[in-house]
């Protein structure tokens, strides 16, 4: 028996493990041999063609080896659902693959080299698993987190690489950081190439997308909050997502500020009367440290720091009834910075943000479409039944009305000391009445028709107010009488625990109301990221 046919039939047993190339080469081999001369020329031709196929498949293997190690790169593992711990991502600088989009104004990575290879060292879990509630202890509402739900980021399927690792070629390890641990470069690299390899890189513009959509897998899957000296969770719809949001905007959120603007109708805020709620918001915001960036890149929110209070006062001509020029200077604000900046148009203006609470801020938008469908518009005029406010996406902007210490004092003993606060609409569907009766324990009753209350995505309005329909209003009195004296008082308490909720400070403090209406704006904005 010639030594090809030796060595044939010794790998024919392992036919199934070499790849398809190679084994039709060996069949042609095969047919070439066949069909020699006689026993010595065969003889002869079997060890020359025995030669020229050794030499053959090894150059072949070679190439197929090295097409394995390149994809080995590749095979990030998919992100699983089990350990929210694990898409904590913070901001750092991402160096992407050739076909991942750039960072916003930056020049693409000509390529990735040896050295960018992503390998994870960190400790496979650094968070024990949460223990299962108590008998009796409190247990969450369902999150509130949609419309995506848990497994919003899809399975990758079938990847156009091989599986197959060569023993000298470790597979990359999948990211994995504590709650508390700081992620360093490499992961995000991972990320990168991850997303690269199932193809969603049409869907990925930057690394802050990245950000928004493992913070959004993380609060998904949010362990449960047994108990927290900070937070009371019966005012919570879910108190669990609601802390791993807040902790999760505080690591991650970026906001950047456009400086453009004339004064006083930009970057003015008035902190007194029925309309101070947007200009607290915007002193507080431009003073920040925390959340505020200069560089627009790394931003995952921009706010527009125009006042409607100011556009009232110096646009408006006394007696027109017309918000026309008001309009006009919004649309050529927005069009001036979109013309001057990249980042609106990106994503025409969903990431942009405006803080207004005169009674016309939703109606001023009309003249601009993106401005008016698109942009997150946190108002105290939130009404849903007129078209423009949209609830899940804009933010509904708790009215308070900032008095001078030692002014009206009888209508704040009046509240004091009673045990239900009338809080009807005004002249929109808005009104400073509940803000006051919670700052003075008094259980606000709200009758407001398609009225979005403040922070309705976090906020259980049943445990601390009694809401009544507008055709309901005959029959107020046997609505109040109804409410039993338990029910009063875990109400009222209720009440007194939320107060902090809804305080403005010089310097703002963790869960108070700067804090809360930022976390609105962050959480709306997680609810319409997106990937396919």
């Amino acid at each position: 028996m010639s030594a090809f046919h030796l060595w044939r039939r010794r790998t024919t047993r392992t036919k199934h493990l070499r790849p398809m190339a190679m084994i039709d080469y060996e069949k042609a081999v095969a047919r070439g041999v066949g069909s020699g001369g006689g026993a010595g020329a065969r003889g002869w031709r079997s060890l020359l063609l025995l030669v020229a196929l050794v030499a053959s498949t090894a150059a072949l293997y070679a190439s197929f080896s090295s097409t394995l190690r390149v994809s080995a790169w590749f095979l990030v593992p998919p992100l699983s659902n089990s350990s929210p711990e694990e898409f904590v991502l913070l901001p750092s600088t991402c160096p992407t693959h050739p076909h991942t989009r750039p960072l916003l104004g930056r020049p693409l990575s000509a390529s990735l080299s040896s050295a960018q290879v992503p390998v994870s060292t960190a400790s496979p879990s650094l968070i024990a698993p949460s223990p299962s509630p108590a008998e009796g202890a409190y247990v969450p509402k369902a999150p509130p987190l949609v419309p995506d739900g848990p497994g919003f980021i899809p399975s990758p399927g079938f990847l156009p690489v091989s599986t197959v690792t060569p023993p000298s070629v470790a597979p990359v390890p999948r990211p994995r950081v504590g709650d508390d641990a700081m992620v360093n470069p490499t992961n995000a690299d991972a990320f990168c190439l991850y997303y690269s390899a199932v193809g969603m890189e049409s869907e990925i513009e930057s690394l802050t997308d990245l950000q928004l959509i493992h913070a959004k897998k993380a609060i998904a899957g949010a362990p449960v909050v047994l108990h927290d000296p900070d937070l009371y969770a019966p005012l919570f719809l879910n108190v669990s997502v609601f802390k791993r949001s807040y902790k999760m905007m505080e690591r991650i959120l970026k906001v950047y500020i456009y400086e453009d603007g004339p004064k006083p109708l930009c970057h003015t805020p008035q902190l007194d009367g029925i309309y101070a709620s947007e200009g607290w918001f915007m002193k507080l915001m431009e003073e920040n440290t925390q959340f505020v960036v200069k560089d627009p890149n790394k931003a995952h929110l921009f706010y527009l720091p125009y006042s409607s209070r100011q556009l009232r006062t110096q646009l408006y001509v006394a007696g027109s009834r017309s918000m026309k020029p008001l309009s006009i200077f919004l649309r050529d604000y927005v069009n001036s910075i979109s013309a001057k900046y990249p980042f609106w148009n990106r994503t025409r203006g969903a990431d942009h943000f405006l803080v207004a609470c005169h009674d016309w801020a939703t109606y001023t938008t009309n003249l601009h479409e993106e401005l008016r469908k698109n942009t997150i518009k946190v108002v105290c005029n939130a009404d849903v039944s007129e078209g423009v406010f949209v609830r899940g996406k804009d933010v509904s902007l708790a009215e308070t009305y900032v008095r001078t210490p030692n002014t009206k004092m009888s209508y704040i003993e009046h509240m004091k000391s009673s045990k239900f606060c009338i809080c009807p609409m005004g002249y929109e569907v808005n009104s400073p009445r509940i803000v006051e009766a919670i700052y003075y324990d008094c259980v606000p009753v709200i009758i407001a028709d398609n009225f979005v209350l403040p922070f309705q995505e976090v906020l259980d309005w049943s445990a601390f107010s009694v809401v009544v329909a507008e055709k309901d209003i005959p029959s107020l009195k046997e609505i109040l009488l109804g409410i039993s004296g338990r029910r009063y008082v875990r109400m009222q308490t209720n009440v007194r625990r939320l107060r902090k909720h809804f305080l403005w400070n010089d310097k703002p403090v963790k869960y108070d109301l700067f804090h809360m209406i930022l976390h609105s704006i962050w959480f709306n904005r997680l609810n319409h990221v997106h990937v396919r």
